[in-house]
């Protein structure tokens, strides 16, 4: 070729690539501004269903009908995503997580609107859950639906999935630099410094859309009115630790009520179980009613003894220090199992909020504790916002994450230093007893997990069925040696599995296993297969990783392998398949 036309070719490429880059921003853009409206239609829809719910239906909070609200909830959604939707909307963050790890980025359609509906019945009528996992979904499905839509490759379709939780992040806390990092800290994005631009843009698109609808106040804001203290320190390393031990508490209640909700098979029995409970603990604590963002700023306003009033406690805490730090514990305490019980009995949302709550009251708990027993004076306001990045970082292990998040909700970095200092000791004490995530567990436990190691990420989009070879003769374990001859000289391959009546793989047999008499003909009709196959070394069942798959070749050094589905007889796959896929999808995974 000559050397012209090779710059010719390199040209056009170039021009292709820039012409992606430019509709990949645009997209980014128009995503961003879907998901930023999406965050404030569905505050709003969660504040009218509330709202109704509570004066027009209940006319009054001391209604006796009143504690059924949550059960309600639960309820209705568990009807609305059983027989209207008739489609399992699962956890928002891990759905994610499984889409880009096992679906190539592919979202249902129905994600883009489904997980507002249910969530907002769910929260508004009582669940303690947050709405920012519905709402990130929801942003990630548009962006699922527009690459699936304009027939983009994989890694473009990834790139709008980020895009679209990047600008619901936004949407909903006015924190574009952290949806940014939650983005690739979160859903582990491949970043690059291609991939940055899209993301801010989408992130910014969404907080600014965000502004017009639902004004500054987005969701949770506050400003900093006292300084951080570096003889503080100490207090803060502690706080660190405090929260990481609070994290593994949330994550491990979180998983056993869960697990015990499951336990009861029958849904209607494990609903109303679950949302009777759930409404028991929250009339006799209101403040685990919703998302809890106002007990959080009635808190962090210096109003901590008005949480007190309309509950059982009123009167008898009073401003005594030991009975409000004992009614604190309570909460943390009965907030994480208010929120499994809520989805573990059919409610929708996400454990972003009551991250932020248990984290926040886990910080005031602790500084009043200090202030009680030690001469220091330190700010209680400081400590339930550092809080709230300590256990964010240690549930979601995302310690970025949590510290620019509360750092722009403060309209600053006053705090910058304690927040660094204890979201990272947070996820390390965590991180000492659970090396996943509540979003990631299950999946990294099923080998479905992408990961920020591109050798795994792309391992894991692989399956078998996409290397599974189905052109191998089949022979019958009662057919001759003149017969396994007739489908010798028919096939292109030097295997051939054996089969018994019910199609099951009971052997295989090779050429090298019959070599010497494959030329005698006398013994064509006195030779049957059953004599002459042997066991393979080792069988991989279809619904393996691949991963798994790769390590059952290394172990048994064999080049091809026999694959079955309950026990019946699939096909065959090959090394050599495997590395030429894998090279393929990383070539179209790489950088641009």
């Amino acid at each position: 070729m000559r050397t012209s036309q090779k710059i010719l070719i390199q040209l056009r490429k170039l021009m292709e690539k820039i012409r992606h880059r430019q509709l990949m921003l645009a997209l980014s853009v128009i995503i961003g501004m879907l998901a930023g409206a999406a965050a404030g239609l569905l505050k709003n829809l969660t504040h009218i269903v509330e709202h109704k719910s509570k004066s027009w239906l209940l006319g009054d909070h001391t209604s006796e009908l009143y504690f059924l609200l949550p059960m309600a909830g639960v309820l209705v959604t568990m009807l609305f995503v059983k027989y209207l939707l008739k489609q399992d909307i699962g956890h928002g963050i891990s759905k994610i997580l499984f889409s880009i790890s096992k679906r190539k980025g592919h979202l249902k359609p129905h994600n883009t609107w489904s997980s507002m509906v249910a969530s907002s019945l769910t929260v508004g009528l009582g669940g303690s859950v947050g709405l920012e996992a519905p709402i990130v979904l929801t942003g990630s499905s548009i962006g699922s639906y527009i690459g699936q839509i304009l027939k983009l490759n994989y890694k473009s379709v990834v790139l709008l999935v980020g895009c679209g939780a990047a600008g619901a992040i936004a949407g909903i806390f006015k924190a574009p630099i952290a949806a940014l990092i939650f983005s690739f800290e979160v859903l582990m994005l491949d970043l690059t410094t291609w991939s940055i631009v899209p993301l801010l843009l989408a992130s910014v698109t969404g907080a600014i859309v965000s502004y017009f609808i639902m004004g500054e106040q987005v969701v949770f804001a506050f400003t900093i009115s006292e300084p951080f203290v570096m003889h503080n320190l100490p207090f803060y390393i502690l706080l660190g630790i405090f929260t990481g031990l609070i994290s593994l508490y949330f994550t491990r209640m979180n998983n056993l009520v869960e697990h015990s909700m499951g336990q009861i098979k029958n849904g209607l029995v494990r609903t109303l179980t679950g949302g009777l409970l759930l409404s028991v603990l929250i009339f006799l604590m209101p403040h685990l009613f919703g998302e809890g963002y106002s007990t959080l700023r009635t808190l962090l306003t210096g109003h901590a003894v008005e949480l007190f009033n309309g509950t059982l406690f009123e009167g008898i805490i009073g401003n005594n220090a030991y009975f409000i730090i004992i009614f604190f514990l309570l909460l943390i305490i009965f907030k994480v199992i208010a929120m499994a019980l809520t989805t573990g009995s059919g409610g929708v949302g996400g454990i972003f909020a009551p991250a932020l709550f248990v984290g926040g009251i886990s910080g005031a708990t602790l500084s009043k504790a200090v202030n009680m027993f030690t001469s220091s004076n330190i700010s209680e306001n400081n400590f339930a916002l550092v809080g709230m990045a300590g256990v964010m970082a240690g549930v979601m292990h995302a310690p970025l994450t949590a510290i620019f998040l509360i750092a722009e909700i403060t309209g600053g970095y006053a705090l910058f230093i304690p927040l660094i200092v204890t979201a990272t000791l947070s996820y390390v004490t965590i991180l000492a007893f659970e090396k996943q995530s509540l979003y990631t567990m299950r999946l990294a436990q099923r080998g479905e997990l992408m990961t920020h190691h591109k050798d795994k990420t792309v391992l894991s989009l692989l399956s078998v069925e996409d290397v599974l070879e189905k052109n191998f003769k089949k022979v019958h374990t009662n057919d001759t040696l003149g017969g396994l001859v007739k489908a010798i000289s028919k096939s292109k391959r030097n295997i051939f599995p054996v089969v018994n009546d019910e199609k099951e793989l009971v052997g295989v047999i090779s050429l090298d296993d019959i070599r010497d008499i494959i030329f005698n003909t006398e013994l064509y009709e006195k030779v049957h297969v059953y004599e002459l196959m042997h066991v393979p070394p080792a069988i991989i069942d279809q619904e393996e990783n691949m991963a798994k798959v790769l390590e059952t070749f290394e172990e048994t050094q064999a080049w091809n392998l026999p694959v079955t589905e309950n026990g019946q007889y699939k096909g065959f796959i090959s090394r050599s398949k495997i590395f030429s896929s894998y090279r393929k999808l990383l070539q179209e995974f790489s950088d641009d």
